[in-house]
């Protein structure tokens, strides 16, 4: 039940991201329920790994490099997800930011209804 919630958390964020007009589009619903699967696995697999990887940035940074590797997990699904297009790292790093705020608070209010 904890993935559904994450699912629909995320897929709902993306609807929202892709509707502030970053530079992040989706050419349909299903494009955007793919993308948030696809965010889902990439983040479960690949994630931990690059932040092993760029732990001694992430800790010159104090944490804020993690807002880079998200950006990079976000854009990183655009080239694995057809119809859901990011247009730069610019886009992938606001885009990302907005993405967590809106999940963290969709997913909060899923779970205490």
């Amino acid at each position: 039940m904890r993935w559904l919630t994450i699912w629909v958390a995320s897929a709902i964020g993306l609807t929202v991201v892709t509707h502030i007009h970053l530079g992040i589009t989706a050419t349909s619903i299903r494009a955007i329920l793919i993308a948030a699967l696809a965010l889902g696995l990439v983040n479960t697999f690949i994630k931990p790994i690059v932040k092993l990887l760029t732990l001694p940035i992430n800790l010159l940074t104090f944490g804020l490099f993690g807002l880079v590797v998200n950006a990079f997990m976000l854009w990183l699904v655009s080239s694995l997800v057809p119809g859901f297009i990011v247009n730069g790292f610019g886009a992938a790093f606001w885009g990302a930011i907005i993405l967590s705020i809106v999940s963290g608070v969709v997913g909060w209010i899923i779970r205490y209804l």
